[in-house]
């Protein structure tokens, strides 16, 4: 055990901590961050409408007089999910353009704005509908042909189809464009970085006010990397018939964001986690790009697919951003919720109890530094295996459950502090055996949490 305590200090722990504190990585997760006002508001709207109109349409049936009652309150909450999560990318553009020319002491604002026209620079300018023309049969669609309207026949019926310039669909603008947004964002930004860097700018006297100054410092590093992404958007769409933000979420997002819904890819996400947590690094800050990255727009998408379609069922992810906390994570990583109790129903020994006692009120609320560097169990051997083996077998459970469709995918984003069993209730909508299986898991690291504080009952006899 000390051999490999020592190789992984010495080889692993070097490179987790260069991923962990490199700048565009931090930056990144930094900007996911920035974005939580928004992205919890949508949640709390979707979450209130659960059940001021979907779990009461279920139980009471359509058009019941409890719904029509909280219609004014369900409107409102549909403004403030439009207002959120329909912009979410666009916001998250910004938050990272900003976060970017901030990590290499530049004008932020200026920053952010370039990433966010960047990322607008790469979508879709048009949009074509089509719509059913009222009483006009198909007998009609010669004529209206002969008279330059673009009609076709669907069954009996004529549609016509219309194009628009200047729109922005919620394709682009919410959680679906989160990749286009991460990647321009992040491109256009360093651009106008190194043009800023190296003083490719306007110069004002030294008299000017500073934000004057500043605006005009950013002109041209803004123009240039505005202008590329323009420039890239025209060669996509003269080569492949595809905007830049299309053609992301093909080639790169779906691939995946598929392989993300792997079980492994949970499991082994929840394990890293751990692992860099054993050696005394933040395991959620330093997996946070990939799993807010990736599991956060699976997590959004669920959002939306439930705002459009008010069912669960057919949510195009099983695994998003708060599953781990729901299911893996009860007490804090490790799910030592369930340590703590095993400690003060078997612990012979007084100092570990003592720190249950003082940690168990946090714990409740997911909150478990005194545990980790109180116990300790960073670099402690006797609690090594629990440590690395609770999260992704509780991570295994909650997957099999949430496949199987025993409970709904995780699609409402929740606060980390709330307790084991209502976390799960509230990030899947209300669902009583979501917060059951969260229980059921809080047993399963109970019972294998056990063991080893048995084991150092028998270490202190030792002694």
């Amino acid at each position: 055990m000390n051999g490999f305590l020592n190789w992984m200090e010495e080889h692993f722990m070097p490179a987790a901590a260069k991923i962990g504190n490199q700048k565009h990585l931090v930056a990144i997760r930094d900007a996911f961050i920035a974005i939580m006002p928004i992205t919890m508001v949508g949640s709390i709207a979707v979450l209130l409408n659960v059940f001021f109109r979907d779990l009461p349409n279920s139980w009471w049936g359509e058009g019941n007089s409890f719904v029509a009652t909280m219609t004014p309150l369900i409107n409102v909450n549909g403004n403030v999910y439009f207002g959120s999560i329909v912009i979410l990318s666009l916001a998250f553009a910004f938050a990272l353009g900003y976060q970017i020319a901030k990590t290499y002491n530049v004008n932020p604002i200026a920053g952010g704005v370039i990433a966010f026209s960047a990322v607008v620079v790469c979508m879709n300018q048009s949009a074509v509908f089509d719509f059913t023309l009222p009483g006009v049969d198909a007998a009609s669609v010669a004529a209206l042909n002969d008279l330059g309207v673009e009609a076709v026949a669907s069954g009996d019926a004529v549609n016509i189809s219309v194009s628009g310039w200047g729109y922005m669909g919620s394709a682009y603008t919410g959680a679906t464009g989160l990749f286009t947004a991460l990647i321009v964002g992040l491109a256009s930004s360093m651009i106008y970085v190194q043009l800023m860097i190296h003083k490719i700018t306007i110069k004002m006297p030294e008299n000017v006010p500073p934000a004057v100054g500043n605006a005009f410092a950013a002109i041209i590093p803004g123009c240039v990397a505005i202008y590329v992404f323009g420039i890239i958007t025209q060669i996509c769409v003269a080569t492949a018939g595809m905007y830049p933000n299309e053609l992301i979420q093909q080639w790169i997002q779906a691939p995946l964001m598929g392989l993300s819904q792997n079980m492994f890819s949970a499991i082994l996400v929840s394990f890293l986690v751990q692992l860099l947590w054993f050696f005394g690094l933040h395991g959620s800050n330093v997996m946070a790009p990939f799993i807010e990255g990736v599991y956060t727009p699976a997590l959004l998408e669920n959002l939306a697919y439930f705002e459009q379609h008010h069912t669960t069922e057919g949510m195009p992810y099983i695994w998003t951003r708060g599953s781990l906390d729901a299911y893996a994570q009860m007490g804090g990583s490790g799910v030592t919720l369930g340590l703590l109790i095993a400690i003060l129903f078997f612990s012979k020994r007084q100092d570990v109890r003592e720190v249950a006692k003082l940690a168990a009120p946090m714990g409740v609320f997911n909150i478990n530094e005194p545990v980790i560097f109180g116990l300790p169990i960073v670099l402690n051997p006797i609690y090594f295996i629990p440590w690395l083996l609770v999260p992704p077998v509780c991570t295994l459970i909650a997957y099999l459950f949430t496949a199987g469709g025993i409970i709904p995918p995780v699609y409402v984003q929740v606060p980390w502090v709330m307790p084991v069993g209502i976390y799960a209730f509230l990030a899947t909508g209300g669902s009583l055996m979501a917060g059951l299986v969260a229980l059921i898991n809080l047993g399963v690291s109970f019972l294998i949490w056990t063991p080893f504080v048995l084991l150092a009952n028998r270490q202190q006899e030792v002694e």
